[in-house]
């Protein structure tokens, strides 16, 4: 047996040698300059990690508040950004070039089911033909430990079976935002298993808080309600949804990236939902924003939207089970921040 104190100096070593790991460790996130992006980007830095962004920027909501979290990540001295298009095959290889980094996590796309139904041929660039390129830039890495991407709890389409599983069928969607995104999936896999590439996708659930995206409900909401102007409520307010907090997604990301992918048989590829596993009814999410607000919201019911869905519900056994996940964060809470960040962002 070896000797107590020896044994602690091997431990000692690990750890030592783990920190310097992580210390070295040099991440490339697309959509840095988007909510979850921005928020992932600058935890890694916070533990002084390497964080090579990429962001085209583009103006499907406000490009002030993308420049204003560009500003904050621009302050740490391990970030480096390239304004990229991922769609432009050439343009991405030309910048990712001379870039060194060992995990991607691939956020960039173009969010927002109802827009789906404006403006389709965006999608299948940015959500078909960009995701592409990213798999065709972790193939051909050198030393690329791990890759994890962007899904959506919208996959499961209009199921009314709840919680939503991973192993529930997901070939229903209901908008082309969802297709493209059950898409990715399914590209995902078939890379994995040709090239051997260790994936990781996350079917995020409506994740809202601080600096988040003004198409949301959560955003738009507390922007009219302050302004005294009508809010639209649809199907009449009957829905139901899985509002995580920005908090707990980071912490989720972070922990997968830490311990790496969880060996699968068939191909290096698994899917998980990340969710909050606690959802709120549109009812109760508007009396708690009204709370924090102090005002009451104006409000126009009208029927369901085409593409939106009545109810999202994470069941997260499985990355609970293999990363250790547990979402923290209440709406009570949650919201709470997200009111004090925009009174103080907007000074309102």
């Amino acid at each position: 047996m070896m000797p107590f104190d020896i044994m602690l100096q091997a431990n000692h070593e690990m750890v030592i040698c783990n920190f310097k790991r992580l210390k070295t460790m040099s991440y490339l996130i697309t959509g840095a300059a988007g909510f979850i992006g921005f928020h992932l980007a600058k935890a890694l830095l916070d533990r002084g990690q390497s964080v090579i962004g990429i962001d085209n920027i583009n103006d499907y909501y406000d490009v002030a508040l993308k420049h204003s979290r560009l500003d904050k990540l621009n302050a740490y001295e391990h970030f480096s950004f390239g304004k990229v298009d991922i769609a432009d095959d050439k343009a991405l290889d030309a910048f990712l070039d001379d870039k060194q980094f060992t995990k991607i996590i691939h956020l960039a796309a173009q969010a927002g089911v109802r827009y789906s139904l404006e403006n389709p041929r965006v999608y299948v660039q940015s959500n078909l033909v960009g995701h592409l390129n990213m798999l065709e830039v972790a193939r051909h890495k050198t030393g690329l430990e791990h890759m994890l991407y962007a899904s959506s709890s919208s996959v499961y389409g209009g199921r009314k079976d709840l919680p939503f599983k991973e192993t529930d069928r997901a070939d229903k969607p209901v908008s082309l935002y969802a297709a493209t995104k059950k898409s990715d999936e399914l590209i995902s896999h078939t890379y994995a298993h040709l090239y051997d590439i260790p994936l990781t996708g996350l079917r995020f659930f409506t994740v809202y808080g601080p600096m988040g995206r003004p198409d949301m409900a959560y955003y738009s909401f507390t922007k009219r309600i302050l302004a005294g102007e009508e809010i639209q409520v649809f199907n009449h307010g009957d829905m139901l949804r899985d509002f995580t907090y920005i908090d707990d997604i980071v912490s989720g990301i972070i922990a997968i990236l830490d311990k790496g992918p969880v060996k699968q048989e068939e191909a290096p590829h698994k899917v998980y939902n990340i969710g909050n596993n606690n959802p709120e009814s549109l009812e109760d999410f508007l009396s708690t924003l009204e709370a924090h607000l102090g005002k009451n919201a104006i409000r126009k019911n009208l029927p369901m939207q085409p593409g939106d869905v009545p109810a999202t519900y994470a069941d997260i056994s499985a990355i609970k089970a293999d990363y250790g996940f547990e979402p923290l964060t209440g709406l009570q809470e949650g919201l709470g921040k997200f009111v004090k960040w925009y009174r103080e962002h907007y000074n309102s």
